[in-house]
């Protein structure tokens, strides 16, 4: 009955769009809990605090639902090839990011096998990474893929892009193996190649360093010895998986949803556009996130690591903006650019620190 019941979970989720289907058994704690503890505790986590709150039933499941036996661990392939870079004042956004928003989509697909979950008399909990959920750990016990050095969750000679989910049952279902080892061998490209380098080690990921981290969870602007190793990422970094050997011949039939749409933006209409209206512009990609004044905080320091000056105009109307960040911001771009339009002074204290710290 077991296998059966697998067999029907399997057919729904493929029918729903998602790539990949593994079972892992549910132990607890989970697996690398502990390793995420000490990753708190270390202060890696940096400002995300959701991660504190929601430590306990990352830990335990079973916190969640109670009876969960079994772990349904899904992919969803989201590759599609860069797109020509249009060169200019132009920033670059990591491929998850290019289309629809994943939460959105998977979730709504998650719903939908849930329901069908619950027609056979199953009850399930758990969801996209938005959910207190170590889902890498999940899908390295059941075998999707292994844990690299970036701490990615990769498949062997498939890749790394693709997004994970996880659904706890209350019913046994058979399982899938671990894969065997690790396939990265005395591989360490990823870390070698981080602009910032924000891995101390291997498997281990420093978020305080990372551009991803950077420039969509922080709020603060990123520390001047940070910033010009951003070059022209203005949402995420996809770099240590571009050099990743996993990822040189990806799935390409990732779903339509997800194809390029915002793989390049223009700095200067970002920087020049009226807040709302911006938002309104990303309805429904990740691209939200930031918020406004993030993303002008991001295409700013992108226009002042590009160093061209046809990007001065943007970075001199970007001083009159509300939002501190942004014109700290503007100015360290026009320390850069056009050290002339840095003005005296400012009244926020976070923006006359950059005006007198001078170029970075």
């Amino acid at each position: 009955m077991s296998d059966t019941l697998r067999t029907q979970i399997e057919a729904i989720a493929r029918r729903l769009g998602f790539s990949a289907v593994r079972v892992a058994k549910l132990t607890v704690p989970t697996p690398s809990s502990e390793r995420f503890q000490a990753w708190i505790k270390e202060g890696y986590h940096g400002e995300m605090h959701w991660m504190v709150r929601g430590l306990a039933p990352r830990r335990d499941p079973t916190l969640r639902l109670p009876d969960a036996r079994s772990v349904l661990v899904l992919a969803t392939d989201h590759h599609a090839d860069v797109p020509p870079d249009p060169r200019g004042l132009t920033g670059r956004v990591a491929r998850y990011a290019w289309g629809r928003d994943y939460h959105n989509l998977i979730g709504k697909r998650l719903k939908k096998l849930k329901r069908a979950l619950s027609e056979r008399g199953l009850n399930t909990w758990g969801g996209v990474d938005t959910a207190p959920v170590l889902e890498r750990a999940w899908a390295q016990l059941a075998g999707l893929g292994y844990l690299g050095k970036n701490t990615l969750s990769i498949v062997p000679s498939r890749g790394s892009y693709y997004f994970l989910s996880v659904l706890f049952l209350d019913a046994e279902l058979p399982s899938d193996q671990p894969l065997p080892r690790s396939y990265c061998g005395r591989c360490t490209r990823c870390l070698v190649a981080c602009p910032t380098q924000a891995f101390p080690s291997p498997h281990l990921l420093d978020a305080t360093r990372c551009i991803s981290y950077w420039t969509i969870e922080a709020y603060d602007l990123p520390p001047r010895s940070l910033r010009p190793h951003f070059g022209r990422w203005i949402f995420g970094c996809d770099v240590c998986q571009e050099v990743c050997p996993h990822n040189h011949r990806p799935p390409s039939e990732a779903d339509a949803d997800l194809a390029p749409r915002h793989a390049w933006l223009d700095l200067p209409s970002l920087i020049l556009a009226e807040d709302q209206g911006l938002m309104e512009r990303f309805t429904g990609t990740p691209l939200r996130r930031p918020k406004a004044a993030g993303l002008k905080r991001n295409a700013l320091l992108a226009l002042g690591n590009l160093g061209d000056p046809a990007g001065v105009p943007a970075a001199t109307y970007a001083l009159q903006h509300t939002d501190d960040r942004v014109r700290a911001a503007a100015v360290w771009a026009l320390h850069r650019l056009a050290p002339a339009r840095v003005p005296d002074a400012d009244p926020s204290p976070t923006v006359q620190a950059e005006i007198d710290a001078g170029p970075g």
